[in-house]
């Protein structure tokens, strides 16, 4: 990978960039992004707060504007490679703010519980995943020619980041599922997930998103995937533990040989 690419912006901008996913991954383990009821995201929060689906699709749609819009500003947009990342990138961004969000299956009656304060970091963070990506692919990068279509890093990075995107979207309908599809207000709004990737880990569905950076990094193999991989582990991995402490606590009947979010080992 290039670390240093001439362009001094950028190089800073990535630098510091780092220093912030660190940041983010040392505060995780001191509290969670409130989003969600059981991460603090509930009537006990205080300031302004949306609902779950409002919430997440706002704060998801830089990744969708972000990343073209630099893109099509490079020298490169129009070659092949740089389009294929370009295609992967707004199919896996239209599912996260658009796609997942949408088919949410809300308790009736239940409170907002989507942080403004986590949107607007949400914002920042996906403004630096689309601009250092978009940047390098349509501009900087000097390895994107046709013949990284045959490269094992391309091979390999697409392998993985199909297996993690299938596992997350798998994972997100197991967990849509516990719910009917017009649930009523007395309607449990919590119960243990099975199958699939919960067979291993509490959250097959964060294990998942990771590994689709994961192999967006090795597929793409620039030091801007690296940075949403970092943000991507810093934020899910505490959060992962979190709420497998917290099924443990709420559930006696929890399966035992699970594990957080790694299987065997985390």
């Amino acid at each position: 990978m290039q670390w240093y690419t001439g362009n001094t912006f950028y190089d800073t901008a990535l630098t510091f960039g780092f220093v912030y996913a660190a940041l983010i991954f040392v505060g995780s383990f001191f509290g969670t992004a409130a989003y969600g009821g059981r991460f603090g995201g509930g009537k006990k929060r205080k300031g302004i707060k949306l609902n779950s689906k409002v919430g997440w699709v706002v704060m998801e749609l830089p990744g969708l504007l972000v990343f073209p819009i630099v893109f099509f500003q490079g020298a490169n947009a129009w070659q092949p490679v740089p389009l294929f990342f370009l295609a992967v990138w707004m199919f896996h961004y239209t599912n996260r703010a658009l796609v997942a969000p949408l088919l949410m299956r809300v308790q009736p009656g239940s409170e907002s519980s989507f942080a403004l304060n986590v949107v607007i970091a949400g914002w920042l963070t996906l403004l630096l995943h689309g601009y250092f990506n978009a940047e390098y692919i349509a501009e900087l990068g000097s390895h994107y020619t046709v013949d990284w279509f045959s490269d094992p890093r391309f091979i390999i990075g697409l392998a993985i980041y199909l297996f993690g995107f299938t596992l997350n979207v798998h994972s997100d309908y197991i967990l849509r599922n516990l719910r009917s599809k017009n649930p009523s207000p007395d309607e449990p709004r919590y119960k243990i997930p099975y199958g699939g990737g919960f067979k291993f880990v509490s959250c097959p569905q964060y294990l998942g998103e990771i590994l689709s950076f994961v192999g967006f990094t090795v597929m793409t193999w620039n030091f801007g995937a690296v940075f949403v991989l970092a943000m991507t582990v810093g934020n899910l991995v505490p959060r992962a533990i979190y709420t497998h402490r917290w099924f443990h606590k709420t559930f006696p009947e929890y399966p035992t040989e699970r594990k957080a979010i790694i299987p065997g080992i985390l």
